[in-house]
């Protein structure tokens, strides 16, 4: 049986006390030991990295993470933030090719093949982004389109270095205030060839996408589905915990397949 990864990234939202006040719910919550069969995370805002990674500590069930980092272990890169210095902060976790990355920053297929490497290179989990746009989906090409983007970024990887790789696929128009929840029918397929290739030789399959508390178990049941990265729903405590206890029931039925 895989482990279920249920995770959060907050993109550019809270304070320093929302933060603080989020984390320590989660610590008490989690009281040192995570749910069954359940692997939790969180992507703080940069600012709120040292915060959550004080209140949580070294031994907290739950992995800290950023939401980007660059290629390069020093230098000048105004305005951005390496993968050492993320470690440093205490970072597990490297977020890669989110589609706004992509979209409003420039990032091309190579620049997050260059991350993935750099995550680990320095002993940390590369949280791989994938999706594909509307057009694409509506032609019929989101299969082929998000293996692409996940072959572009993993290739030249040995196998050892592949089942350290988390991949999260969140097709665009799904995603954020004026998505559209994908139908179980929709993700079959993507699920379907994102298995055939990496099932089993991957730290696990992700799906993120206006991910609620009323599709969450449904999501978890498509075939080769091993975890959820879910933005709104889990921005408030009351939510996220409530989506780690039904990652949790569905851990402990036995329905979680590599």
């Amino acid at each position: 049986m895989s482990t279920l990864w249920v995770g959060t990234s907050w993109k550019m939202t809270k304070t320093l006390a929302e933060a603080r006040a989020w984390a320590e719910g989660l610590r008490d919550h989690l009281a040192g030991a995570g749910p069954t069969g359940v692997q939790p995370f969180v992507i703080p805002s940069f600012t709120a990295t040292t915060t959550v990674a004080g209140i949580l500590g070294e031994d907290s069930p739950a992995l800290l993470g950023v939401q980007n980092a660059h290629w390069e272990d020093a230098g000048a890169w105004t305005g951005e933030v390496s993968v050492p210095q993320a470690k440093d902060a205490g970072a597990r976790i490297i977020e890669i090719g989110h589609s706004e990355r992509r979209e409003h920053f420039g990032e091309t297929v190579e620049h997050t093949r260059l991350k993935v490497v750099a995550a680990l290179r320095h002993g940390l989990t590369p949280l791989l982004c994938i999706g594909e746009s509307a057009k694409v989906n509506e032609a019929g090409g989101s299969a082929e389109f998000i293996l692409g983007q996940a072959r572009g970024a993993l290739t030249g990887l040995s196998d050892q270095e592949l089942s350290r790789v988390l991949i999260a696929y969140e097709p665009i128009w799904a995603i954020g205030e004026k998505g559209r929840p994908a139908t179980v029918p929709e993700l079959i397929d993507p699920f379907a060839a994102l298995g055939a290739v990496y099932s089993g030789r991957v730290a696990g399959l992700l799906y993120g996408g206006s991910v609620n508390l009323d599709n969450a178990a449904e999501l978890l049941g498509i075939e080769h589905v091993t975890g959820l990265f879910v933005g709104r729903t889990a921005w408030q405590l009351d939510g996220y915990l409530e989506l780690l206890q039904i990652a949790r029931a569905h851990a402990e039925s036995g329905q979680v397949e590599g």
